[in-house]
């Protein structure tokens, strides 16, 4: 059940511990499906730093951070299998204590309202068959698979798309 204490607001730069163990935890669950865990934990323990070249979402319960994801607008540095026009997002993540809130649908939702801001008609992310939470959520709000994207880690992953 979705609460309604939930605040999303840009990323500070305090908030990167907590951001980077979110992260980590959120994604501990997949640990035996990547091939090379140790790489992939290396690489989330810095999500932080996507806030260098694009916009950090955050969201709160209370006080407490709760999860985040990045936005990536239009011409923005990104994978190059994604089309370098379209908005992204990127690493939705949520602490595993306030799954079932309905973050991860307001951080997408904030991602969808900054991509109609920059005048985007389509936004894009990856994701992978792995992720049996967020790719059904993805769906129903309209996203629909584009294409598949370079596996990580020995991990399949797809481009999924939604027109704005």
């Amino acid at each position: 059940m979705p609460t309604t204490d939930v605040k999303v607001r840009d990323y500070e730069g305090p908030d990167a511990e907590a951001l980077n163990r979110i992260a980590v935890s959120a994604f501990s669950q997949f640990r035996d499906q990547y091939h090379d865990w140790p790489a992939m934990l290396a690489g989330l323990s810095k999500t932080s730093t996507l806030s260098a070249t694009g916009e950090v979402i955050v969201a709160e319960i209370g006080d407490q951070l709760a999860g985040a994801v990045a936005y990536f607008g239009p011409n923005r540095p990104k994978a190059p299998f994604f089309d370098q026009r379209w908005p992204i997002i990127r690493m939705l993540v949520v602490d595993p204590a306030f799954r079932g809130k309905g973050l991860g649908h307001a951080l997408t939702m904030e991602c969808i309202e900054r991509a109609k801001r920059d005048k985007a008609a389509v936004i894009a992310l990856h994701t992978s068959p792995i992720m049996t939470v967020a790719l059904p959520m993805y769906l129903k709000m309209g996203f629909a698979k584009a294409y598949d994207a370079p596996p990580l880690f020995g991990v399949r992953y797809a481009v999924y798309t939604k027109a704005l």
